[in-house]
């Protein structure tokens, strides 16, 4: 049996259930997952995720959540202030890192000889989480793009002190939160590696995302 990941798995959703794609891409591969909704999602998810698989996002976590501008609650806030629940629940249930990943993932893939082939099961997180774990001062990782990571063209790998975008393994106890309504993946990544800490990207193991904006619903009518 292919090794299942050692971190929990957490999906931010502000789709509606039916455009979840991560879910279902996780669903495929036989990979535990918990999707994080607002309360009013809550209806529309548990027709097609059953209620272990679902968190509401605690109001307060919108309430507090730092844009870092000044534009307030006139603009959708985007998905940080679910990321930063989701790292307190993780935190709370003991786990020493957590994996959280954009809705609009279609599958995930093994970068090998210069060939993207696509997995089926969740031993590439296993993988990335064994990695990480030998050392001390990686703070977060995560897969590369499949866009950016050409079969022509010979790759690494891994590469170190970049940002990391849609897909992150996080160490748990580095001193950071997310805050920012844009962008704020490079924000993390940035505060991380000024603070001393190593950010790390995966050429050998890749995520097929679909383009920004363009999944129904959510922040892509929202922003």
């Amino acid at each position: 049996m292919p090794p299942l990941p050692r971190f929990p798995l957490y999906i931010p959703s502000k789709s509606r259930a039916d455009v979840c794609l991560t879910a279902r891409a996780l669903e495929r591969m036989g990979v535990p997952f918990r999707i994080v909704v607002e309360e009013p999602q809550r209806a529309d998810y548990a027709k097609h995720f059953a209620d272990e698989k679902l968190l509401v996002l605690d109001p307060e976590y919108q309430r507090t959540y730092d844009t870092f501008d000044d534009l307030g609650d006139t603009k959708s806030k985007g998905p940080g202030p679910a990321r930063n629940f989701i790292w307190d629940h993780a935190v709370a249930e003991g786990h020493a890192w957590h994996w959280v990943m954009d809705d609009n993932i279609t599958f995930f893939a093994r970068l090998h000889r210069n060939k993207r082939v696509p997995v089926g099961d969740g031993s590439c997180f296993h993988a990335m989480e064994e990695f990480c774990l030998r050392y001390e001062n990686v703070a977060m990782a995560g897969p590369h793009y499949w866009m950016f990571a050409p079969s022509r063209t010979k790759h690494p790998p891994f590469e170190v002190g970049t940002r990391v975008y849609s897909c992150n393994l996080i160490r748990n106890d580095v001193p950071f939160r997310w805050r920012g309504r844009y962008n704020e993946d490079t924000d993390l990544s940035l505060r991380m590696l000024k603070a001393g800490w190593q950010t790390l990207q995966f050429f050998a193991f890749l995520q097929y995302k679909v383009p920004t904006q363009t999944v129904r619903g959510g922040n892509t009518e929202e922003f």
